[in-house]
């Protein structure tokens, strides 16, 4: 999503696989990439299924499945699905409710993380005794502690955790977008899924995959704690656009700020059988990498003993992608307000004086405490403009902003 509340930048600190690459937006998080690919992730100590098929319902919110749980007298519990993490994370409730006792021996890798605040700190591990899906559970699972608070204010929804791909390696599982439902089911030799099975690229069972940009031959990691859809880096790729890339996302890093800049590609992306004429993508210098924008339109069955994943659409045609529209305004989000993240460069919001840190009270007259992420998202494909109420001090100011197409 390109103008509303910064997601993708939302997934970042809960991504312990590369380096710090910090990111400006409702908080900040670690790059996606790669660290642990060089190694198999630990799996969990047991995993049962009290049927032949695990089926759960699942929340789709920006582009992210959620799905909740209840296993004892506590909870519900949300946990958001993320096919690109290598660790499974809680928030410090559920590690003080579940750690495993007597405390088993740290089997993760110290992670440095920092807030948007600048604050750095080490995520402390633990091991739960059990997480349990529905009529699947997982036992002695190794686990980051991490507060998702923020994360819980910015999709609206208490999140408890982030369920990481490990955490599924002995089942198929299944990420039915389309019907927004989580499946597992045991692994089986015989298993036959339809649809177009692509094997990763490794032997570590992560999930990286052969894709096609025009004619080039590249890899993308299969990530579904992101809401973009197609993540690109270029390099050492010919790459065409239908017009110049522009500014889109501030991002933050180590050596300073820059705008991830986005763009719509002048020829077709392939995975498998499956073919998207000119996507949009953003461009990153980190791991290429295949989004919730995108995935939602497939149901993905992942088997991580055949080291492969089957991607299947009911539709055989082409999937297109509709232009990406802003009003120039990142947003991240609180209970009791929306805060400028960034202001797209050359943009009227820009023009008029809007600036990071700027607090919005009000859409089109109404508290923001009315607005979730699918409703701005279902307002920016309707309107021609959208009024922000800012608020500075006690006095809250109206602006106009045209709703205009980012990347037509």
């Amino acid at each position: 999503m390109d103008d509303g509340l910064a997601p993708a930048q939302t997934r970042k600190m809960i991504r312990p696989r590369i380096a710090l690459l910090l990111f400006a937006g409702c908080f900040v998080f670690l790059a996606s990439g790669c660290k642990t690919f060089h190694r198999e992730p630990p799996r969990p100590g047991r995993t049962t299924l009290s049927s032949p098929l695990v089926v759960l319902p699942a929340m789709t919110i920006g582009n992210y499945l959620i799905v909740e749980t209840k296993w004892d007298k506590y909870g519900p519990y949300r946990f958001l699905i993320d096919t690109g993490s290598s660790v499974t994370h809680v928030t410090p409730e559920i590690a003080d409710r579940y750690s495993a006792k007597p405390p088993t021996p740290e089997t993760l890798p110290q992670v440095r993380v920092k807030s948007a605040s600048g604050e750095s700190t080490l995520l402390p591990s633990t091991t739960l005794s059990k997480i349990e899906l529905g009529g699947a559970s997982f036992q002695q699972v190794a686990v980051l502690i991490y507060d998702c608070d923020q994360l819980s204010a910015h999709l609206g929804v208490k999140i408890d955790g982030i369920l990481g791909f490990p955490l599924f390696r002995e089942t198929l599982l299944t990420l039915d977008y389309p019907q927004s439902r989580l499946i597992l089911s045991p692994w089986n030799p015989a298993a036959l899924v339809p649809g177009t099975p692509i094997k990763f690229n490794n032997t570590h069972r992560t999930p990286l995959i052969p894709i096609q940009v025009g004619q080039q031959k590249l890899v993308a990691l299969i990530d579904s704690g992101s809401d973009a859809g197609l993540n690109l880096n270029p390099l050492g790729l010919t790459v065409n656009f239908t017009s110049s890339p522009r500014p889109a996302v501030l991002m933050g890093t180590l050596t300073g700020d820059h705008y991830q800049q986005v763009a719509r590609l002048g020829e077709s992306l392939t995975i498998g059988e499956y073919s998207l004429p000119k996507p949009i993508v953003y461009l990153t210098d980190g791991v290429s990498s295949l989004g919730g924008e995108l995935l939602k339109h497939f149901s993905l069955t992942f088997d991580q003993e055949r080291n492969q994943v089957t991607f299947y659409r009911e539709s055989r045609g082409p999937l297109t992608t509709p232009a990406k529209r802003s009003t120039g305004l990142r947003f991240s989000k609180t209970p009791a307000y929306w805060r400028i993240a960034s202001v797209v460069p050359d943009t009227s919001a820009a023009t008029a004086g809007v600036r990071a840190g700027d607090l919005i009270s009000r859409i089109n007259g109404e508290p923001i405490t009315t607005w979730d992420l699918r409703r701005y998202d279902q307002l920016l494909t309707q309107a021609s403009e959208v009024t922000f109420t800012f608020l500075r001090g006690t006095v809250e100011t109206p602006l106009t902003l045209p709703v205009f197409d980012l990347v037509p």
